[in-house]
């Protein structure tokens, strides 16, 4: 029969778009359950509709008042943990890819096992740490605690990729005169942008989603991380849900927009065209 193949192929096709469109639609109705909460007058969630009539940014405005220095204080603790792991995380794995060196799989074994540590456990003697040195309740200090995950990981994701860089790249620019340190960064660091993008992500993410360690690293309400600030917004009488679904939603846009913005520097393979 003609067209029976083809007929089949398009049957197939139009199941598994429309599979895959439901299946899409569960997933992110959670998502715009938020989202349409947070457009709810104050007491009224519960009970809301499928879609805000009369759509109020009142809970926003709350949120923002009660929230916004919690979400500042993300932001830099995400941020200060990029930097410092990736400034940490680069080097090191530059040097674990590239250079002869004693050790290497045990350093790599041991950084994968620093990775199996439940974060309880660094938690605690965190703390203990902490209190001596008077870190707690301060940004540096959720830093450095989050960059605990942020730097194994970037050392992981970095090395692998530096692996991969042809030596013949290498080997042109020390023939051009250039040392190490200039090799690094002038040519390692570029063709390793997708690689850095990507721990950069993840990292961020890490720091940005962390609980545990604004949980145990924070008494006060001076340094607050935006997790920690919804759980204790969250009260068994209140009846600002609006609020508490618009802080949801102003905590995930910023991961939002970077996985947008970072999602064709993870795809790009940086070394493509780099040897003609």
């Amino acid at each position: 029969m003609r067209g029976g193949p083809a007929r089949r192929g398009r049957r197939r096709g139009l199941l598994s778009t429309v599979v895959g469109t439901v299946l899409l639609a569960v997933m992110l109705f959670p998502v715009y359950w938020v989202v349409n909460a947070s457009l709810q007058p104050t007491g009224t969630t519960l009970g809301a509709g499928w879609f805000p009539s009369r759509p109020h940014l009142s809970g926003y405005a709350t949120a923002l008042r009660d929230q916004g220095p919690n979400l500042v204080t993300s932001l830099v603790v995400a941020l200060g943990s990029v930097a410092l792991s990736l400034g940490l995380a680069a080097p090191a794995a530059y040097a674990l890819a590239r250079f002869s060196l004693r050790g290497t799989r045990l350093v790599l074994f041991g950084i994968l096992f620093t990775q199996m540590l439940p974060g309880i456990v660094v938690a605690n003697a965190l703390y203990g740490a902490y209190n001596d040195l008077g870190l707690l309740n301060s940004r540096l200090g959720l830093v450095l605690a989050d960059s605990t995950s942020g730097v194994p990981f970037a050392v992981i994701i970095l090395q692998s990729f530096m692996r991969g860089i042809p030596r013949e790249i290498i080997e042109a620019a020390r023939m051009d005169g250039a040392g190490r340190l200039r090799t690094f960064c002038a040519v390692v660091l570029p063709l390793s942008r997708n690689a850095l993008v990507t721990a950069a992500l993840f990292t961020f993410l890490f720091a940005w989603s962390d609980f545990l360690f604004g949980l145990t690293l924070t008494t006060t309400e001076t340094v607050r991380p935006v997790t920690l600030g919804i759980y204790e917004y969250i009260g068994a009488h209140t009846t600002q849900w609006n609020a508490v679904t618009a802080t949801a939603v102003l905590a995930s846009v910023p991961a939002a927009v970077l996985l947008v913005a970072a999602q064709r520097f993870i795809t790009v393979d940086a070394t493509s065209g780099a040897i003609r």
